[in-house]
């Protein structure tokens, strides 16, 4: 628990009890409440936040595949168009030179 044992825990405990007077006890323990509820509220927006964002980037998988897929047909497509001219245009060039 935050790094700190029992046994360590305990002897602040023990010079807690020592050191504040007994009238001030009510007033500690309202402050530790709000410490308390202060520290859950943090960590529930934490988790909050972070399961929208876990949920965000599921939602965008699909759309970074759907892009990635579409990139690459599109540069297959420019890939084989380019291809096919520069072959054509070495046999032209072949056929001119036996001729």
């Amino acid at each position: 628990m935050f790094g700190i044992s029992w046994a360590e825990l305990f002897v602040i405990i023990l010079v807690a009890v020592l050191v504040i007077p007994s009238r001030m006890w009510p007033d500690v323990a309202r402050f530790l409440a709000k410490v308390v509820k202060a520290i859950r509220s943090i960590v529930w927006k934490i988790t909050d936040a972070s399961e929208n964002i876990k949920q965000q980037i599921d939602l965008e998988k699909p759309i970074d595949d759907l892009i990635k897929t579409t990139t690459d047909d599109v540069l297959d497509e420019f890939s084989t168009v380019l291809k096919k001219p520069q072959k054509k245009t070495m046999k032209a060039k072949k056929k001119r030179t036996v001729k």
